[in-house]
């Protein structure tokens, strides 16, 4: 236990020190050695027994991830480490590689100031790899670049110390080419330079690790390394460049310390006032200044409940603090604050800006909140996945008794996992659950019944479709059931570039007006539809082209709750909404307040929009899945054979030596079991991963079959609705 204690108590310390502390995350695509790595630090800064390093996966405390040997959650820990004679922290945040799971990695990206990319040096860079460093990049998050299992190279396909300095500068350089990509102004501070230093080489696995400074120092380079591979001495290897001393160093070295990167980060997650006292204190990392909390992760400890970690970006937490939890009410009081050690959390009394923290007693908070002592305080920029929920299941709760608890439970776990979507309906006593697909959905099934102890059975997996429409309809009109109030309302499609912009968050509600007019001027929107833009809701714009009408403004809220109702459900089949401009061209308002209430406005607005949208040619948008399969040269044919049966397409193929690597895409709703007969096609031998595409139309000759498959399982009228079903001609 002594140790134990003296490596909390070197933490305390310098856990007030941000020039001395390293916030960083371990990224990679599936399987590359990411959570290997992660355990080798930890066995080398002290933390578990360095023999069960590889074994233990200490940062897997989850039985699931054990048995299926992936992460699932991101996990937190803090070591401390000694470079050039001083002490640094290290709070170490790993993160899953599963795509399933990207959720995680966003998140993980907005606590951390760097990222350990992870690349295989037999596979390369990967699908996974891209998205990654996409999301790292996105944040303002700094790279550098770790290559594993450089002993396959030597062991398996036996390279020369020359061949292995030309396959390992390709990956390097294939790095840098996505860099360059992405960040093509700010690439020469971020160029991956292995004479630098910032690119180590090495097998996690075997616990060693080489860089030039590190060669320089020991003079042990390719050629030696080749040397005790080939003779089995890499535990010798291990002895004279530990893993973690070379990784360790690199970060310290090259990874920005909070002072330096919360200047950075804070233009890109951030769009308050720079200048405002609270702008200030996060750019200096003020211990002093008002709290500013971005929380990035819930979980539920039996005892304390639910604890959120998140990065303090300024001010102090310590027990008892009030503080503002963004868009609520009333301030929640701090319980306990505390560090993480892996599965461990380590109270102490107070924590300063520029850490990773764990927090109890913020009941109000969901991942993404923002916490702070000023309640006026704008919000952090919320996180933006790369995914979506497009994969649902119905979860019934096997005995009545339980069915209180299931309601609990769900809700719970929405707060855990933002990228998880619950619905409850009160009628039908159905409960939905939508995730980013079906392992996705599995894990979270399995958690259920085992930590929250609620037997459930759950449906066969289901699509979430979105409606939309494919042309121009109205003005329509929309008139209020006592006949005082009108409604003209026109639809059309958004335009792909402005649909863009607003699934990529760059234009919002938040921003100032003219910031937000200029940018969509640009994308080719008229200065009046960009000046009117009332509301965007999930990928739709509400744009009011009115001019001088009386009541209009106290109207609008209603209004905009019609537009709202038809988002979540359209007139279809009830299937959330996606890339809809509705205009509001005009109204007729009763000057009687009493006469243009909810119960008349609402369905004016919902029916006139629901009208609309069956005359502009609704249809039906199916998720679609990216599939990247590596599979040996002579399985490729029914590798092939799984992905076109399936309404599938291949849209690249190459090979690398004698293995084929296929890039295809495919609709989710061909996708279920998959992973099943893909094993079957190509006796096991193919290696597959799944990626989010986007929605695209569905075949026009199954829209009506599809369209009536929803509604039979939603209860719904059994034929395709009409506009007069929704307005009275």
């Amino acid at each position: 236990m002594g140790r134990r204690k003296k490596m909390v108590e070197r933490v305390t310390t310098l856990m007030d020190k941000p020039e001395f502390i390293r916030n960083i995350g371990i990224v990679a695509h599936i399987d590359h050695g990411k959570t290997t790595l992660s355990d080798n630090l930890l066995a080398g800064a002290g933390m578990i027994s360095k023999e069960l390093a590889g074994e233990q996966l200490f940062m897997d405390f989850d039985e699931e991830e054990q048995k299926r040997g992936i992460t699932i959650d991101s996990a937190n820990v803090s070591m401390v480490h000694e470079y050039e004679g001083k002490e640094y922290l290290i709070n170490l945040i790993d993160t899953p590689g599963h795509v399933d799971f990207g959720g995680d990695v966003t998140r993980a990206m907005r606590a951390v100031d760097g990222a350990v990319v992870v690349v295989d040096a037999v596979e390369g860079a990967m699908p996974q790899t891209e998205t990654v460093l996409r999301q790292a990049l996105r944040e303002n998050v700094v790279p550098i670049l770790f290559i594993n299992k450089v002993d396959r190279l030597i062991m398996e396909l036996k390279l020369t110390p020359q061949d292995m300095q030309i396959r390992l500068g390709a990956v390097i350089d294939k790095i840098n080419k996505l860099i360059k990509g992405m960040k093509p102004d700010s690439y020469d501070g971020l160029r991956l330079d292995a004479a630098v230093g910032k690119v180590a080489f090495g097998s996690a696995l075997n616990n060693w690790a080489i860089s030039v400074p590190f060669m320089k120092k020991t003079g042990i380079g390719f050629k030696e390394v080749i040397e005790y591979c080939m003779e089995d001495q890499q535990q010798k290897l291990a002895e004279r460049c530990p893993l973690h001393a070379v990784v360790n160093d690199m970060v310290i070295r090259f990874l920005p310390n909070p002072v330096q990167a919360q200047k950075e980060r804070i233009k890109v997650i951030w769009h308050g006032d720079k200048g405002s006292e609270i702008g200030k204190s996060m750019a200096n990392v003020d211990p002093n200044g008002k709290v500013a909390l971005m929380i990035t992760d819930i979980s539920t400890d039996p005892h304390a409940g639910e604890v959120a970690t998140g990065r303090l970006f300024s001010g102090t937490l310590e027990r008892g603090k009030e503080v503002y939890i963004s868009g609520m009410p009333n301030p929640n009081r701090i319980q306990q604050v505390g560090l993480f050690m892996g599965p461990e959390r380590i109270e102490v009394d107070r924590i300063t800006a520029g850490n990773i923290v764990a927090v109890t007693g913020l009941a109000d908070a969901i991942v993404g909140s923002t916490a702070s002592t000023d309640k006026a305080m704008v919000p952090f920029e919320s996180i933006r996945h790369v995914s979506e929920p497009v994969v649902t299941v119905a979860v019934e709760a096997k005995h009545m008794k339980d069915l209180p608890k299931l309601v609990e439970v769900l809700r719970q776990v929405a707060k855990e996992d933002p990228t998880l979507k619950v619905t409850i309906n009160q009628e039908t006593g159905e409960h939905l659950l939508a995730g980013m697909g079906e392992l996705h959905l599995e894990i979270v099934a399995h958690r259920i019944q085992r930590d929250k102890h609620v037997e459930i059975t759950t449906s066969k997996p289901l699509v979430v479709y979105r409606e939309t429409v494919s042309a121009h309809a109205g003005p329509v009109e929309g008139k209020s059931p006592n006949r005082h109030n009108r409604f003209y309302i026109e639809i059309e499609p958004l335009q792909p570039a402005i649909f863009e912009l607003v699934r990529n968050g760059e234009i919002s509600m938040k921003q100032q007006e003219v910031e937000r007019r200029d940018i969509l001027m640009k994308a080719g929107m008229s200065k009046e539809e960009a000046k009117g833009i009332t509301h965007i809701s999930e990928n739709n714009i509400f744009i009011d082209m009115t001019k001088g009408i009386q009541y209009l403004n106290e109207t609008m809220e209603l209004v905009l709750e019609g537009f709202e109702e038809v988002i979540k459900g359209g007139p279809l089949s009830r299937e959330p909404v996606m890339g809809l401009k509705v205009k509001l061209m005009d109204a007729k308002l009763h000057e009687d307040s009493i006469h243009r209430g909810p119960a008349q406005v609402i369905p004016a607005s919902r029916q006139a929009i629901q009208a609309a949208m069956l005359m502009a040619g609704a249809t039906l948008l199916e998720p679609f899945q990216k599939v990247f399969i590596h599979v040996p040269q002579e399985q490729m044919g029914g590798a092939m054979r799984e992905i076109q049966g399936r309404r599938g397409a291949i849209l690249d193929m190459k090979t690398e030596g004698d293995t084929t690597i296929i890039e295809a895409k495919a609709p989710v709703a061909q996708l279920f079991g998959f992973a099943g007969d893909i094993r079957s096609a190509t006796e096991g031998r193919a290696m597959w991963s799944t990626e989010f595409l986007g929605f695209e139309p569905i075949p026009a000759n199954m829209l009506a079959e599809t369209v009536m498959g929803i509604r039979q399982r939603k209860g719904l009228k059994l034929e395709m609705p009409k506009p007069s079903d929704f307005i009275s001609p």
